[in-house]
Formats: structure tokens, C-alpha cells, sequence
């Protein structure tokens, strides 16, 4: 049983996960949000989706879209994320306990994981943490969710007990409740971290920590398989009518004025040829210039490759799959951990430093990708590409699980 609870780039690595157990002869269901289960049926992976609507719950007051906002600090960003699973935290544990029963393990991770962790530990299976953000604490790095350059290194360790002791007390009230009501279980005082953590994370990103215990583990990406997807025509017609263009998507990040991003966009792109997924934002792409071309949901193992600059949010899904298509990205961070990722990037070579929204971001994200465009990021990120191709991410999971369920 995998559970988890976000948007699609939190379930499609889950479902890519849930596929390569199935594919190893173990059975295996996704439990998650309902918009963020469409990539498993394609790949012959059960699906059940837990209570509410996390795209509704995204753009509501106090929600995610007005974290985004208002800057997406930490402690916003945190009660935001927490409201949604604290609203649903009965709800999820009654349906993860209904499906769980006659599992070997549970898989937990997401706003769900504390729900998952909680019903292994009733029906007194395995549970097994499964992250996209690696939050094991770690002298190596500071906690993705603190800005990178605010944290002294002497404290990095810290900071991830810090934020992860900050993280569990915004659920804890919640998810005790559930615990007493539904389970029969004490509540809990103390967080969950006597569980093994397995990282849909790439070692090339980030180098495993020396630090770490021997149950945590980067995997390397969780990439689907490659669906039987082709390019719409007109899409095919734009590829191949010029050079790479460059791809500007932001994911499920909400809460922007569409309307001067619209004409930041615009202003960055210049005459460039360019691709947009207006993803979640609601941005109206009928006024687009010719040059900037809409799409929807592709898969970004096809597309990537095919661009010149990936300009994203910093989401671990869409950080991992630019580098792993070998092309420079340009990160603009919302919230959350995409600031950490931005500074990977940067770090690794691949990136210009990370694109704030503030006041002149359209002159500023045009200098950013011309830096981009420039080949020295250019071949590093060829470099990059590389190495992760030969990572394979899933294996290294499947095979991880398997001695963790037989030792």
C-alpha cells in the first residue's frame, strides 16, 4: 500500500514506484489525491483517492495560492500544507486503515505520511517513509524548507530537527485525534523517526550524506515509464519549425497576477521561441504572442530534451527531470523547498543563480536565461544528463524495499 497526498508531482514518482513493484511481482495500490492519480492507470497501477480536493484546498483563503502570494515563507507555507491534511486527517486515516488490510507494508509519504505511518504501526506491518525532499537530518545540508543562504553550515543539522520537530507539532493535534478515534492508539508526543526513509532523489543532485543512517537512501529519480504518448500536431509543427525553444512552466503554483506574469513572460522571452504550460496558474493563453506557444500536460521525459532553457518553479519533480534531460534550467522558487533546489542547481552548475518575482522579474528572468543559453551551463548540464540516465532510480527502490520487507 502507497500512500500519499499533494499534487500530480507528488504522485506521479508514487505511481512510477507503485508500477515497478508491480512489475517486480509485488502488489501494490496508490492511495492520494484524486487530481494527482491520473499518471498511474496508464501504467496498470489501482488507484483510491482520499478525502477533499487539493486543487480547491490550493486556491482557497489561507491556502497555498495566498502563501504564493504573499512571499511562501516557511511558517506560512507550513500552516497552509497543514490545514489541508489536519481537515482530513480522519477521513484519510478511516480509508487508509479500510484499505490496508492484508498489506505486508505501507508506503508513506506526502501530507498523508503521518496517516500512513500511524496505521502500519496499528495493524503492526512494515512502514516504509518515501519522500521527493530529503529531510533525514544531515550535517551535508541545511533543511530544504529554510533558505538556503540564511543557515550556517555549523547548523545544518540542527536546523533539520528544527523544522522537522516544527513540522510534526502543525499536525500533531490532527493526526492524534485520528490516532485515539479510529486507531485505539496512544497519541503520540515525540515525531516518527524510527522508520526507514527511501528518497526519489538523485545521488548526482545531491551526494548521499556520510552522515545519514544506513535506512535512508537517495534512489535517484522515480521516472514513469515512457507512455505511448504523441505530440499533438500542432505541437510537432512548432518543434520542428525553428530551433529549440524555451520552456517556461510553473507547475500547480498558484496565486500569481496572471496578469503581470503574463507580460513578464512575454518581456523575458523576447523574440525567442518559447513553449508555455499555464499549468494551474490560470493564465490566459489566448494572449500569447506567436513566438509562445500553450501546451498542456506533456510528459517532461519527451519534452525536455527538445528545449534549449527549462524555466521552472524548483519542484523536486521538475528539477530532477530538466537535469536528467541534460538542458540548463532557470529556477523562479514560490515556497516551500524550491528555493533548496534552486540552489542545487546553481551549485551543480547548471542554473544562474535563482529568479526572484519581486519588482523587475521579466528584465531580471531575461537575464537569466541568456546566462542560461550560455555553453559553459550548456555542456555541464550535458554532463549532468548524463550521469543521471545511468542511475536508475526505481530498481535501486524496488530492491531497497525488498531487503527492508525480508530482513
Amino acid at each position: 500500500m502507497v500512500v500519499t497526498y499533494g499534487t500530480e508531482g507528488d504522485g506521479r514518482p508514487l505511481a512510477a514506484l507503485c508500477a515497478a513493484l508491480k512489475a517486480a511481482g509485488h502488489e501494490a495500490v496508490l492511495m492520494g489525491a484524486a487530481a494527482s492519480l491520473g499518471s498511474a492507470p496508464p501504467l496498470g497501477v489501482a488507484t483510491l483517492a482520499l478525502a477533499g480536493d487539493m486543487k480547491a484546498a490550493s486556491d482557497s483563503a489561507g491556502s497555498i495560492s495566498g502563501v504564493v502570494k504573499a512571499g511562501g515563507d516557511f511558517t506560512s507555507t507550513t500552516g497552509a500544507l497543514a490545514a489541508i491534511a489536519n481537515r482530513n486527517a480522519e477521513a484519510w486515516t478511516r480509508q487508509v486503515l479500510a484499505t490496508s488490510q492484508g498489506a505486508d507494508a505501507i508506503i508513506a509519504s506526502g501530507l498523508a505520511a503521518f496517516v500512513g505511518l500511524s496505521v502500519a504501526e496499528r495493524l503492526k506491518i512494515r512502514a516504509i517513509g518515501a519522500g521527493l525532499i530529503p529531510i533525514t537530518p544531515t550535517a551535508a545540508f541545511a533543511s530544504p524548507f529554510l533558505p538556503p543562504a540564511l543557515v550556517p553550515t555549523m547548523v545544518n543539522k540542527a536546523s533539520h530537527r528544527m523544522v522537522n520537530g516544527l513540522l510534526w507539532r502543525a499536525f500533531r493535534k490532527a493526526i492524534n485525534a485520528a490516532r485515539t478515534t479510529v486507531l485505539d492508539l496512544p497519541a503520540r508526543q515525540a515525531n516518527f523517526t524510527d522508520h526507514p526513509m527511501l528518497y526519489g532523489v538523485s545521488p548526482t543532485v545531491i551526494p548521499p550524506p556520510m552522515d545519514w543512517p544506513a535506512d535512508a537512501r537517495l534512489c535517484g529519480q522515480w521516472v514513469p515509464p515512457a507512455p505511448d504518448w504523441t505530440a499533438p500536431a500542432a505541437l510537432s509543427a512548432f518543434l520542428a519549425g525553428g530551433d529549440p525553444p524555451l520552456y517556461v512552466g510553473f507547475g500547480s503554483m498558484m496565486g500569481v497576477d496572471n496578469d503581470r506574469l503574463l507580460a513578464d513572460l512575454i518581456e523575458a522571452a523576447g523574440t525567442r521561441r518559447a513553449i508555455f504550460n499555464p499549468g494551474w496558474s490560470g493564465v490566459d493563453v489566448s494572449r500569447l504572442p506567436e513566438n509562445i506557444f500553450a501546451i498542456g500536460d506533456t510528459p517532461h521525459d519527451w519534452l525536455f530534451p527538445r528545449m534549449s532553457v527549462v524555466v521552472h518553479h524548483g519542484g523536486s519533480g521538475t528539477t530532477h527531470s530538466a537535469a536528467r534531460a541534460g538542458v540548463p534550467s532557470v529556477v523562479v522558487p514560490f515556497a516551500g523547498d524550491q528555493p533548496f533546489w534552486a540552489a542545487r542547481l546553481h551549485a551543480l552548475g547548471i542554473a544562474p543563480p535563482p529568479v526572484s518575482r519581486k519588482a523587475g522579474f521579466g528584465r531580471r528572468l531575461a537575464k537569466a536565461i541568456a546566462l542560461a543559453e550560455g555553453e559553459d551551463l550548456r555542456i555541464r548540464a550535458t554532463e549532468v544528463g548524463r550521469c543521471m540516465a545511468a542511475e536508475d532510480g526505481l530498481a535501486d527502490a524496488v530492491a531497497a524495499i525488498e531487503a527492508l520487507m525480508n530482513g
